[in-house]
Protein backbone atom coordinates (compact mmCIF):
# COMPACT_ATOMS: atom_id res chain seq x y z
CA UNK A 1 0.00 0.00 0.00
CA UNK A 2 2.76 2.19 0.73
CA UNK A 3 4.19 2.03 -2.34
CA UNK A 4 1.11 2.40 -4.42
CA UNK A 5 0.58 5.49 -2.61
CA UNK A 6 4.51 6.61 -3.60
CA UNK A 7 3.47 5.75 -7.04
CA UNK A 8 0.53 7.71 -6.88
CA UNK A 9 2.77 11.16 -5.79
CA UNK A 10 5.20 10.50 -8.48
CA UNK A 11 2.71 9.61 -10.95
CA UNK A 12 1.29 13.36 -10.41
CA UNK A 13 4.76 15.05 -9.81
CA UNK A 14 5.51 13.75 -13.73
CA UNK A 15 2.20 14.92 -14.58
CA UNK A 16 2.86 18.56 -13.33
CA UNK A 17 6.22 18.63 -14.46
CA UNK A 18 5.00 17.87 -18.34
CA UNK A 19 1.82 20.14 -17.86
CA UNK A 20 4.40 23.09 -16.30
CA UNK A 21 6.83 23.08 -19.32
CA UNK A 22 3.78 22.57 -21.85
CA UNK A 23 1.68 24.99 -20.42
CA UNK A 24 3.75 28.12 -19.34
CA UNK A 25 4.35 30.47 -22.73
CA UNK A 26 0.52 29.90 -22.91
CA UNK A 27 -0.31 30.63 -19.59
CA UNK A 28 1.52 33.73 -19.55
CA UNK A 29 0.27 34.63 -22.46
CA UNK A 30 -3.07 34.44 -20.95
CA UNK A 31 -2.45 36.02 -17.88
CA UNK A 32 -1.75 39.37 -19.42
CA UNK A 33 -5.10 38.66 -21.46
CA UNK A 34 -6.78 37.94 -18.62
CA UNK A 35 -5.26 41.10 -16.37
CA UNK A 36 -5.83 43.29 -19.59
CA UNK A 37 -9.30 42.44 -19.58
CA UNK A 38 -9.72 42.25 -16.09
CA UNK A 39 -8.11 46.34 -15.56
CA UNK A 40 -10.57 47.23 -18.46
CA UNK A 41 -13.63 46.08 -16.84
CA UNK A 42 -14.04 42.88 -17.83
CA UNK A 43 -14.68 39.64 -15.45
CA UNK A 44 -14.16 35.97 -15.54
CA UNK A 45 -16.60 33.20 -15.82
CA UNK A 46 -15.88 29.79 -15.04
CA UNK A 47 -17.51 26.71 -15.03
CA UNK A 48 -17.01 22.85 -14.93
CA UNK A 49 -18.71 19.91 -13.50
CA UNK A 50 -17.72 17.74 -10.03
CA UNK A 51 -14.12 18.21 -9.21
CA UNK A 52 -13.94 20.38 -12.32
CA UNK A 53 -16.72 22.33 -10.50
CA UNK A 54 -14.71 22.72 -7.39
CA UNK A 55 -11.62 24.26 -9.58
CA UNK A 56 -14.33 26.49 -10.96
CA UNK A 57 -14.87 27.89 -7.30
CA UNK A 58 -11.59 27.56 -6.07
CA UNK A 59 -10.37 29.89 -9.56
CA UNK A 60 -13.20 33.01 -8.71
CA UNK A 61 -12.32 32.72 -4.65
CA UNK A 62 -8.68 33.69 -5.05
CA UNK A 63 -9.49 36.38 -7.88
CA UNK A 64 -12.18 38.15 -5.63
CA UNK A 65 -10.74 37.24 -2.45
CA UNK A 66 -6.46 37.28 -2.84
CA UNK A 67 -4.10 34.87 -3.50
CA UNK A 68 -0.90 35.49 -2.03
CA UNK A 69 -0.99 39.42 -1.85
CA UNK A 70 -3.31 42.12 -0.37
CA UNK A 71 -5.16 43.83 -3.68
CA UNK A 72 -8.03 44.89 -4.48
CA UNK A 73 -10.76 42.18 -5.53
CA UNK A 74 -11.18 40.82 -9.71
CA UNK A 75 -13.86 40.30 -10.76
CA UNK A 76 -14.85 36.40 -11.51
CA UNK A 77 -17.72 34.33 -10.93
CA UNK A 78 -18.18 30.48 -11.00
CA UNK A 79 -21.40 29.56 -12.46
CA UNK A 80 -21.75 26.13 -10.43
CA UNK A 81 -22.16 27.60 -6.98
CA UNK A 82 -26.12 29.44 -7.36
CA UNK A 83 -28.12 26.46 -6.59
CA UNK A 84 -31.43 28.30 -7.11
CA UNK A 85 -30.17 28.85 -10.96
CA UNK A 86 -29.08 25.69 -11.78
CA UNK A 87 -31.80 23.74 -10.51
CA UNK A 88 -34.37 25.79 -12.07
CA UNK A 89 -32.27 25.70 -15.18
CA UNK A 90 -32.07 21.77 -15.18
CA UNK A 91 -35.39 21.03 -14.30
CA UNK A 92 -36.91 23.23 -17.30
CA UNK A 93 -34.98 23.06 -20.07
CA UNK A 94 -32.09 20.52 -18.84
CA UNK A 95 -28.80 19.78 -17.47
CA UNK A 96 -27.01 20.52 -21.02
CA UNK A 97 -28.23 24.69 -20.48
CA UNK A 98 -27.31 25.40 -16.47
CA UNK A 99 -23.99 27.04 -18.18
CA UNK A 100 -25.72 28.53 -20.74
CA UNK A 101 -28.19 30.51 -19.48
CA UNK A 102 -25.93 32.32 -16.94
CA UNK A 103 -23.47 33.05 -20.08
CA UNK A 104 -26.45 34.31 -21.57
CA UNK A 105 -27.19 36.57 -18.31
CA UNK A 106 -23.60 37.40 -17.57
CA UNK A 107 -21.00 37.52 -20.25
CA UNK A 108 -20.34 40.51 -22.42
CA UNK A 109 -17.81 41.35 -25.23
CA UNK A 110 -14.37 41.36 -23.05
CA UNK A 111 -15.09 39.01 -20.47
CA UNK A 112 -12.82 35.54 -20.30
CA UNK A 113 -14.95 31.98 -19.79
CA UNK A 114 -12.63 29.28 -18.46
CA UNK A 115 -14.78 25.73 -18.92
CA UNK A 116 -13.52 23.28 -17.24
CA UNK A 117 -13.55 19.55 -17.93
CA UNK A 118 -11.33 16.69 -17.95
CA UNK A 119 -12.89 14.79 -20.55
CA UNK A 120 -13.20 17.38 -22.99
CA UNK A 121 -16.81 15.72 -23.58
CA UNK A 122 -18.86 17.45 -20.45
CA UNK A 123 -21.90 18.46 -23.09
CA UNK A 124 -22.86 21.70 -20.28
CA UNK A 125 -19.45 22.66 -20.03
CA UNK A 126 -19.27 23.04 -24.23
CA UNK A 127 -22.44 24.52 -24.53
CA UNK A 128 -21.38 27.01 -22.31
CA UNK A 129 -18.24 27.69 -24.41
CA UNK A 130 -20.16 27.94 -27.32
CA UNK A 131 -22.90 30.08 -25.74
CA UNK A 132 -19.59 32.64 -24.52
CA UNK A 133 -18.06 32.50 -28.18
CA UNK A 134 -21.50 34.14 -29.19
CA UNK A 135 -21.44 36.21 -26.42
CA UNK A 136 -17.77 37.82 -27.60
CA UNK A 137 -15.77 36.47 -24.68
CA UNK A 138 -12.19 35.38 -24.62
CA UNK A 139 -12.82 31.23 -24.44
CA UNK A 140 -10.49 29.00 -22.70
CA UNK A 141 -10.59 25.48 -21.94
CA UNK A 142 -8.90 23.24 -19.42
CA UNK A 143 -8.80 19.31 -20.13
CA UNK A 144 -7.24 16.31 -20.18
CA UNK A 145 -4.67 15.04 -22.97
CA UNK A 146 -8.21 14.11 -25.23
CA UNK A 147 -9.14 17.99 -25.56
CA UNK A 148 -12.43 16.40 -26.28
CA UNK A 149 -15.53 18.62 -28.07
CA UNK A 150 -13.76 22.23 -25.96
CA UNK A 151 -10.95 22.01 -28.27
CA UNK A 152 -12.57 23.47 -30.96
CA UNK A 153 -14.11 26.30 -29.12
CA UNK A 154 -11.31 27.64 -27.66
CA UNK A 155 -9.05 30.89 -27.70
CA UNK A 156 -6.71 29.35 -25.25
CA UNK A 157 -6.64 25.01 -25.15
CA UNK A 158 -4.65 23.72 -22.10
CA UNK A 159 -4.13 19.66 -21.80
CA UNK A 160 -3.12 18.27 -19.07
CA UNK A 161 -0.45 15.11 -20.71
CA UNK A 162 -2.62 12.37 -19.41
CA UNK A 163 -6.58 11.02 -19.66
CA UNK A 164 -6.03 9.88 -15.79
CA UNK A 165 -9.00 12.02 -14.15
CA UNK A 166 -7.16 11.97 -10.33
CA UNK A 167 -3.94 13.34 -12.22
CA UNK A 168 -5.96 15.71 -14.47
CA UNK A 169 -7.75 17.56 -11.41
CA UNK A 170 -3.82 17.81 -10.07
CA UNK A 171 -2.43 19.94 -12.90
CA UNK A 172 -5.68 21.52 -13.15
CA UNK A 173 -5.71 22.95 -9.60
CA UNK A 174 -1.64 24.39 -10.03
CA UNK A 175 -3.01 25.51 -13.81
CA UNK A 176 -5.23 27.86 -10.89
CA UNK A 177 -2.64 28.40 -8.60
CA UNK A 178 -0.50 29.67 -11.99
CA UNK A 179 -2.96 31.92 -13.28
CA UNK A 180 -3.41 33.85 -10.22
CA UNK A 181 0.25 34.34 -9.37
CA UNK A 182 0.30 35.44 -12.54
CA UNK A 183 -2.31 37.97 -13.41
CA UNK A 184 -1.06 39.57 -9.97
CA UNK A 185 2.19 39.64 -10.68
CA UNK A 186 1.18 41.68 -13.91
CA UNK A 187 -1.72 43.68 -12.09
CA UNK A 188 -0.19 44.66 -9.02
CA UNK A 189 3.73 43.99 -8.94
CA UNK A 190 4.96 46.56 -6.54
CA UNK A 191 2.29 44.32 -3.99
CA UNK A 192 5.01 41.31 -3.87
CA UNK A 193 2.98 40.22 -6.60
CA UNK A 194 6.42 38.64 -8.34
Amino acid sequence: MQQRIRDGFLDGARALEAFGRAAAPGLADLAREVADRLRAGGKVLVFGNGGSAADAQHLAAEFVNRFRIDRPPLAAVALTTDTSALTAIANDFGFDQVFVKQVAALARPGDVAIGISTSGTSPNVTAGLRAARDAGCLCVGLTGAAGGDLAPLCDRLFQAPTGDTPRVQECHAAWVHALCDAVDAILYPDAGGT
